[in-house]
């Protein structure tokens, strides 16, 4: 298995280390439950520097990332992060990413780690013009700071004013512990927080600085297992799960970041079609009615028995106390009220479709 360059720490601090998709990390420290709740109520330091981090830059960047991918970046200004599919021709997910504009022709596009070498295949193999890709992965740690407290926890180790930082912005250039770090406010757990992109040479420097600076914030390491469960009740996809090669951005309820206006993009046809169709199947939210917990791939029916679906993740949801899932239904099932089984173990248990997300911070604080 791969290892990141905070492998060791892990091991010091107790991580149960897992394969994930030939990485090896932490699935928990003190336990799942304990680190999802401290990232809800204080915060939690995870490493993700198994992401995927490539380069684009030259006079044709721009022009090239716009028939690449279904958002529009045109309005994107330096220091703006932007969500966005990848598709391919047929409207199926490639994969989603996170592209930073550091300049119009200088651009960073933070990919999923199982994904990082195909994503650099597809990307190289459908560049025009003068467009320079580099893949910096190996060169590259990142850090998840999240929570409540993560701004004043990060504020103790660097002069920059990050209060000014908005969601879904970054500072290129901010000096933290002494370290070069891009700083941006975004993050996959539903809560404030920080995601910070530096060499990967200070990975344990700034491990350590972090959890020194946030001890008294009741900073915790958090795992994957607490990632997973804190993404799924703010109904965040996850590629492989809400989203892959045979579901669309606008089945997985994505519609806000396809620009079906915009000059042409790889797929755009194949989702315009479908949006002038109706879409077949919508990423919806499901609350067990019965007694069971829903995993991924559990098959979803009519109560009559007719196929309506199926499960894309599910578990125990720890903030809002239950059993909960994501599923893709077929469209006459979707509405939300709507009550269906979800075949657990071979039997059916009865839950209610519901609207996404489980949990907002907006609408608890």
């Amino acid at each position: 298995m791969k290892q990141t360059p905070l492998y060791d720490k892990h091991l010091e601090s107790g991580g149960k280390i897992i394969d994930f998709g030939g990485w090896a990390l932490p699935v928990q420290y003190q336990g799942i439950l304990e680190e999802h709740e401290a990232v809800r109520t204080r915060a939690g330091l995870f490493d993700v520097s198994h992401m995927g981090e490539l380069w684009l830059g030259g006079p044709d960047t721009l022009a090239n990332l716009q028939r690449l991918v279904t958002n529009d970046l045109s309005k994107a200004r330096d220091g703006q992060a932007v969500y966005s599919p990848m598709c391919m021709e047929t409207g199926g997910i490639v994969d989603d990413l996170l592209l930073y504009r550091l300049a119009e022709q200088h651009w960073l596009l933070v990919v999923n780690a199982a994904n990082t070498d195909k994503d650099e295949a597809w990307i190289r193999e459908r560049l025009t013009g003068q467009a320079v890709l580099e893949n910096r992965s190996a060169q590259t740690a990142q850090l998840a700071l999240q929570g409540p407290a993560a701004e004043r926890i990060l504020q103790r180790l660097t002069p920059a004013a990050l209060h000014e930082i908005r969601f879904y912005r970054f500072l290129p250039d901010v000096t933290v512990a002494d370290i070069p770090v891009l700083v941006s406010r975004t993050g996959y757990t539903g809560e404030d927080g920080f995601e910070l992109y530096f060499p990967a040479d200070r990975a344990t420097e700034l491990w350590d600085r972090l959890l020194e600076a946030g001890r008294s914030d009741g900073l915790v390491p958090a795992g994957l297992g607490a990632r997973d469960t804190l993404r799924f009740e703010a109904a965040l996809p996850l590629y492989g799960q809400e989203l892959g090669p045979d579901i669309s951005p606008l089945e997985a309820g994505l519609d806000r970041f396809v620009k079906l206006e915009k000059d042409d993009f790889i797929g755009r046809a194949a989702l315009r079609e479908q949006q002038e169709r109706g879409v077949p199947r919508r990423r919806v939210g499901l609350a067990m009615v019965g007694r069971g917990v829903p995993r991924s791939h559990y098959p979803v029916q009519c109560c009559d028995g007719q196929a309506a679906g199926i499960v894309t993740s599910g578990t125990f949801a720890p903030t809002v106390k239950q059993n909960l899932a994501m599923a893709l239904l077929e469209r006459p099932f979707a509405e939300p009220g709507r009550l269906v089984d979800v075949i657990i173990r071979g039997k059916p248990v009865p839950a209610r479709v519901i609207d996404l997300p489980f949990y907002s911070r907006r609408k608890t604080t």
